[in-house]
């Protein structure tokens, strides 16, 4: 059973395509594991190459086994007066790091770069994020009967 939290530092993107007619384009992340979402600030006039430096909690409590987990990155243009754009989007099997922080109540991946799948399936640009697991570890109580 897996229980404990998983950290998502969200530090900064490279090389995004953008889809603004004027090139300007405001991202943001939407950071996703399981069924819980964050949601990242708009690096507003960023560009290609924002910057975030924010770090997002998710509280795991399963007893789902054989599950692969995966962490998804979207990353989206703020738009004002349409709807959103999808820019492209990562994802980060972090099974092993759960896993690995299960037994030794701890487990970190590094701030690493990623790359980024665009809509049409093609690479453009990077993400860089680390991810923090820390097991809950279970309490046991004991009560003293004379």
């Amino acid at each position: 059973m897996a229980r404990g939290l998983l950290e998502v530092h969200l530090v900064h993107a490279k090389g995004l395509s953008g889809t603004d007619f004027l090139g300007k384009i405001d991202p943001y992340v939407v950071v996703q594991f399981r069924s819980q979402e964050r949601k990242s600030s708009t690096a507003g006039d960023a560009g290609r190459n924002p910057s975030w430096n924010e770090v997002f909690r998710f509280q795991i409590n399963s007893s789902a086994a054989n599950v692969q987990d995966k962490l998804v990155l979207r990353i989206m243009d703020h738009d004002n007066f349409s709807s959103d754009d999808f820019l492209g989007q990562a994802t980060i099997n972090v099974t092993d790091l759960i896993s690995m922080g299960m037994e030794s109540g701890t487990s970190r991946l590094n701030p690493a770069k990623y790359r980024v799948v665009t809509a049409d399936n093609s690479y453009h640009g990077e993400i860089k994020i680390g991810i923090t697991f820390t097991a809950h570890r279970r309490q046991l109580c004991f009560s003293l009967v004379d």
